[in-house]
């Protein structure tokens, strides 16, 4: 039998953001360590800290001024996110998973990150943005306060936060983003993969995913689903094989969305991307945060101000860390998705979490002040738990072994009645337009990197010609970028007939 709870609402919205921690983000949101309602909150002491190399001295965390010129594209460059710089980031070089030391790797790892980016602003060409000038080793331990971010705070302790909720693997942005949608990476740990070619050899390229997705379980069930990008067709699509070929009507821009909702459409299940790039508002390192702050309360007030808002959830969640320091080490107690997800390189088999990301659960049948996590020494929140709470509300079957033992989100819905207060009456995101970027700053980001190296396979492999080189795709802006990934996308699933509209 489903969670009653879950029979309040008929909706549920996801916005994943992207490459944040929670104590980077929402660490300092309780300083006493208890919630508005007296719940317990694991949050930032401010006597956390951690070695630095270079110095032989300890980096304390600090929080990020008000005053800062650079406050919202902190920490000024893009950490290491990939699994071999998390296992620097919690466990030291070489890392010691047995014996650590935890979580005291993150200064020594930011400081190998941002001095390799490369003079052209990218490594392998693959989308790092350039660092802003003034950057040190100290930088990776400056903390958002709540000050600093009016909407993420004023959803957080308006409704709930999730102050242990894990992403799925600990690694990067591909894999983590496959958990929220099929319950599996299929044993993949990087965003980028050697792909054995026709001829034999092996080229670096995009690893499309396979695995059943929560989307097909969702149309068996008779659950209308809809995905949206925010100005650019959603990632998402290219990467999964079940998307490449659900009809495109599940598939739009932000101002679909809106549409839908002024035209009373919108679907039981919706699944939200940012907008990518420099110019962007999906948060990423060392993109400009406030642009997400704007974006998150244009979600929320979409909703706030429908006829859907007593009767929907809105989730908001970021895919993984993206290499900024949390004190707390993630749990080793995952399931494994099945017995194949193993990665071949590593010898990883996805029985650990990755670090804890931002969460916040949104509803009026939540009450205000929650801080939401599971019983301890439970199986603690993944991205997966957003399809556990699918699964628990519509009669789905797991689609692998992780989300089967992922706790579901009904609890936190545990008002008898809906609230009709608005905690974020009067909140505005913050106004902040960052210094001159970097030289070459304004170019492809790793997103719209990885995207257009899908979009180009799907093109290859129907025998078309549009795609671009790397050179003239670094030559482009973000702003050009986007523009082209828009074109290739509608090329591919529009006028080559891959699907009616």
């Amino acid at each position: 039998m489903a969670n009653p709870n879950l029979d309040k609402i008929k909706h549920i919205v996801v916005i994943m953001m992207e490459n944040r921690s929670f104590d980077h983000m929402l660490g300092y949101l309780y300083p006493s360590g208890k919630s508005s309602n007296g719940d317990a909150f694991d949050g930032l002491t401010g006597k956390e800290g951690n070695p630095d190399q270079s110095t032989g001295k300890d980096v304390s965390v600090f929080q990020i001024s008000s005053e800062d010129p650079y406050r919202y594209v902190m920490p000024k460059a893009d950490p290491g996110e990939g699994y071999e710089n998390t296992l620097s980031q919690l466990y030291g070089h070489p890392a010691n998973l047995k014996d650590g030391p935890f979580n005291q790797g993150f200064v020594n790892d930011w400081a190998f990150a941002y001095k390799n980016i490369d003079e052209k602003f990218f490594k392998e060409k693959d989308g790092v943005p350039p660092a802003y000038p003034g950057i040190n080793n100290n930088d990776i331990m400056g903390m958002f306060t709540p000050e600093l971010l009016p909407v993420m705070s004023g959803l957080a302790k308006g409704f709930a936060v999730c102050d242990h909720w894990y992403c799925s693997v600990p690694t990067e942005t591909i894999p983590n983003r496959s958990f929220i949608h099929m319950a599996t990476s299929q044993g993949v740990l990087k965003d980028t993969v050697e792909i054995k070619q026709p001829d034999g050899s092996m080229k670096k390229g995009q690893f499309e995913y396979t695995a059943p997705t929560i989307y097909t379980a969702l149309t068996n069930a008779k659950v209308l689903w809809s995905m949206y990008g925010y100005d650019a067709p959603p990632l998402a699509r290219s990467t999964i094989k079940e998307l490449q070929e659900a009809d495109n009507s599940h598939f739009g821009t932000y101002a679909d969305f809106q549409t839908a909702i002024d035209n009373k459409e919108m679907a039981e299940y919706v699944f939200l991307e940012p907008q990518w790039g420099v110019t962007g508002n999906s948060m990423h390192p060392n993109y400009n945060v406030a642009k997400g702050e704007e974006f998150l309360l244009q979600v929320y007030n979409s909703i706030k101000n429908s006829t859907y808002w007593e009767d929907t959830l809105l989730i908001v969640n970021f895919d993984e860390h993206g290499g900024c320091y949390d004190h707390v080490l993630p749990p080793s107690n995952a399931v494994q998705p099945n017995a194949k997800a193993v990665d071949p390189s590593t010898g990883f088999d996805f029985t650990r979490f990755g670090v804890r990301i931002p969460a916040i659960l949104i509803s009026p049948w939540i009450p205000k002040g929650s801080v939401f996590r599971v019983e301890e020494n439970g199986t603690p929140i993944d991205h997966t738990s957003v399809l556990a709470t699918l699964e628990e509300k519509y009669g789905i079957a797991p689609l692998t072994e992780r989300d089967k033992a992922a706790p579901h989100l009904g609890d936190a819905l545990s008002l008898s009645e809906a609230r009709t207060d608005n905690p974020m009456e009067g909140i505005q995101p913050p106004s902040y337009i960052p210094p001159a970027l970097p030289k070459g700053g304004n170019r492809p980001g790793h997103i719209q990197t990885m995207h257009r190296g899908y979009l180009n396979q799907l093109h290859e492999r129907k025998g078309s010609n549009m795609t671009v080189n790397d050179d003239d795709w670094f030559n482009k802006t973000s702003y050009e970028a986007n523009e082209y990934l828009r074109k290739s996308y509608h090329d591919y699933y529009h006028e080559n007939g891959y699907h009616n509209d």
